[in-house]
């Protein structure tokens, strides 16, 4: 009996994925859960697993465009995949006892029912997470429900919990980027923590020498790569990673401690020497006697989503910013008289952020274009306003969003900010407050920015960007005066929002700024 292989679902928006690479051939015998071949969508690669054991009959090629639900290959039963299963288990029973004495061996037993750890489902737009870190190494005892690594999406980060007790055998490597429902390791019973303790302890001087060169003076990759240029011996170097593992960062002052001053003194007198003739020359050398280093770091995964969306915005629409300017003195002089009472209040500071949120919640009202998004060949307009706030995270830009803005008084608003920025320095952001969005609100100001054109966040149609407020000389009733003003830059999305639209809704938000009272008589 045979089993159809189709392309399954990856996300809502994607229709169809193009395979890049069988890595199961047609005939090959293949394992349940073994990986076969790898899809590729417009947003992420990921691998596909056999359903079942057998011989695979592939019916897609390499470089076919398949839509969801086509069929790529077909799992006929074989007598090749049968017998694989019972070759490999007397290996596996035979080796399962090795490192335990011959008398611990029906101890060990029972032991060799493991438990596999997968990649957990995390959200419908997401395929795939990166192993960012290890909380416990391979072969430590782990409790049920402790946390055993981290793992981290394109929106948020998550810790990884044993379902049950027992010794972790890992399987994945940190940076290591897994589909979902991949295998992240394994745990084997709880009897092997217990055998494997005591057997511990009368072989010693074997067991503990293993144990220590086990993570202890081995180089991390970019490590070995350097040492082997420099050609350093990693017996000479000492890790101060986990359980002495060497770092890229002892390999660098390896590299720096295994200089000789003396022969590095000998060597710039014979440099010297050889460039008598030409006098200039040894007097600039002095110039690049610093450190001269490259410091190389794999992006996270939030940071390539972040570059691939920002990038799909500027070709995929025709984007475009118009400015103004706020006098920001009516706003300073009302938060200056009353910012004590309303904190003694609400338990809040009063912000820009309230005002320019009810600000753009009343433009948005009156000209709904700016609030809406292209969705194929149709335009959504959205009755509510879903602010989303750009925040600068320690792993990079996020966007929580503020649900129902239109509704809510600065109090409330002040509060969600504050929350909101609280769980995205912490990391704690969920998926749920993080996803939506009718309309951004960014603040470079904060960092000091004069003026710069922020890029919208897709699939919305326009930005604000706040700035820094200067006090700067203007013309109010033909006499030079100084006011505190602040540039806004509201970048949209041309195919829907006309410069009528765009210039109006930065006019609007301009007016209500500029006499708060406004925004309290919502006229």
């Amino acid at each position: 009996m045979s089993l159809t292989i189709k392309v399954p679902p990856v996300g809502e928006s994607i229709t169809e994925v193009t395979v890049s690479s069988w890595i199961k051939k047609d005939g090959d015998a293949v394992k349940m859960d073994e990986v076969i071949a790898e899809l590729e969508s417009d947003k992420a690669t990921f691998e596909l697993t056999a359903e079942k054991a057998g011989i695979l009959k592939t019916v897609a090629k390499e470089g076919d465009t398949l839509a969801i639900g086509a069929v790529l290959a077909t799992i006929e039963d074989g007598g090749a995949a049968s017998e694989a299963k019972p070759a490999a288990q007397p290996t596996v029973v035979v080796n399962a006892p090795a490192p335990a004495p011959v008398a611990a061996a029906p101890v060990n037993a029972p032991a060799a029912a493991s438990l596999q750890v997968k990649v957990p489902p995390v959200g419908e737009s997401i395929t795939e997470v990166t192993l960012s870190r290890w909380i416990k190494k391979d072969g430590d005892a782990v409790a049920m429900d402790e946390p055993i690594a981290e793992l981290e999406s394109d929106k948020a980060t998550f810790e990884l919990t044993a379902e049950k007790a027992g010794t972790l055998k890992t399987i994945a490597k940190e940076g290591d980027v897994l589909p979902i429902g991949a295998v992240v390791c394994t745990i084997e019973g709880a009897g092997a923590v217990k055998a494997a303790t005591p057997a511990a302890a009368p072989t010693t001087p074997a067991e503990t020498s293993k144990q220590a060169t086990y993570a202890s003076g081995t180089p991390s990759p970019a490590a070995a790569k350097i040492l082997a240029e420099k050609g350093i011996d990693t017996k000479s170097v000492s890790g101060t990673g986990v359980a002495g593992r060497i770092t890229k960062e002892d390999a660098l002052l390896a590299e720096k401690a295994s200089e000789n001053p003396q022969v590095s003194k000998e060597a710039q007198k014979l440099e010297v020497s050889s460039a008598k003739p030409e006098i200039a020359s040894p007097k600039a050398a002095p110039a690049s006697t610093g450190p001269r280093s490259d410091r190389r770091e794999k992006m996270s995964s939030l940071r390539k989503t972040v570059a691939k969306r920002l990038v799909a915005v500027k070709n995929e629409t025709a984007m475009l910013t118009t400015f103004n300017e706020v006098d920001m003195s009516p706003i300073m002089e009302l938060r200056a008289k009353y910012k004590d009472k309303f904190k003694e209040k609400h338990g809040v500071g009063l912000g820009f952020m309230s005002f320019f949120t009810k600000a753009v919640c009343e433009a948005l009202k009156e000209w709904p274009a700016v609030n809406a998004r292209i969705e194929g060949e149709e335009v959504v307009y959205s009755n509510f306003a879903d602010i989303s706030i750009a925040v600068s995270a320690p792993k990079g830009l996020v966007v929580p969003v503020i649900r129902n803005a239109e509704s809510l008084s600065l109090a409330d608003i002040e509060k969600t900010v504050a929350a909101l920025a609280v769980k995205a320095r912490e990391n704690k952001l969920t998926l749920e407050e993080m996803t939506g969005g009718t309309f951004t609100i960014t603040n470079g100001g904060v960092f000091g920015s004069m003026m710069s054109t922020p890029i919208i966040n897709s699939p919305q149609s326009a930005i604000l960007g706040m700035h820094n407020i200067i006090e700067r000389p203007v013309a109010v009733n033909g006499q030079v005066v100084i006011r505190p003003m602040m540039y806004l830059a509201l970048s949209y999305d041309h195919r829907i929002i006309d410069g009528r639209e765009s210039v109006s809704f930065l006019v609007r938000v301009k007016q209500l700024l500029e006499d708060p009272a406004r925004l309290l008589l919502g006229v």
